[in-house]
């Protein structure tokens, strides 16, 4: 089963994650092999205010130690880090975004 890994930004931090998204952006594509899908957590303005990404694994220890590497954990982006199992019930590979 899957690891869920969702992960809010620090207040008032748009500058921080922007400055680090190339190099985030790097390290997911290192770790393309384990990464199932991933992206932003937009608010109502479409501002990226944290992050959720999914990881094949199911060892909770493996999960929390591909989000403590990535670099916007590692230069202090996040307030919070949640990481779950999670099952998929359901997806429509068809309706691509």
């Amino acid at each position: 089963m899957p690891m869920l890994i969702k992960c809010t930004d620090k207040p008032d931090s748009l500058d921080l994650r922007m400055e680090h998204r190339p190099v985030h952006l790097d390290y997911l594509e290192s770790r393309k092999d384990m990464l199932l899908a991933g992206g932003a957590v937009l608010d109502d303005d479409g501002k990226p205010y944290g992050s959720v990404l999914i990881v094949n694994t199911e060892d909770k220890a493996e999960a929390e130690a591909f989000a403590a590497a990535d670099p916007f954990a590692q230069n202090g982006l996040f307030e919070t880090v949640e990481v779950t199992a999670w099952r998929m019930a359901y997806y429509n590979f068809e309706n691509k975004m």
